[in-house]
């Protein structure tokens, strides 16, 4: 997976919203898909697009395997919302 983030390293934010809604509209049906949606991304080709999308479906995949962890944001110093140290917590 290390090649996705490289690629979406290059890729800003705007791009990534633009990215996704035209996904929304241009669906795998739509003739010139890639063209269209590296038209409404801008900046990018076809091809680029194509393989921007390549990479999220790799993810999503790895993901759906289990083969990505879930983040371990809980600590047991975390602060809850009254301001008290919560103990002995576990992400769930």
């Amino acid at each position: 997976m290390a090649s996705s983030s490289i690629s979406r390293g290059s890729w800003t934010a705007q791009q990534n919203k633009a990215f996704e809604k035209a996904l929304a509209v241009f669906d795998k049906d739509t003739p010139d898909r890639w063209h269209n949606v590296a038209r409404a991304v801008g900046g990018k080709t076809p091809e680029e697009v194509k393989r921007h999308y390549e990479l999220l479906v790799e993810d999503v995949n790895h993901i759906e395997r289990g083969r990505v962890p879930f983040p371990n944001h809980w600590t047991t110093s975390a602060v809850g919302d009254d301001g008290k140290r919560m103990k002995n917590l576990k992400p769930q």
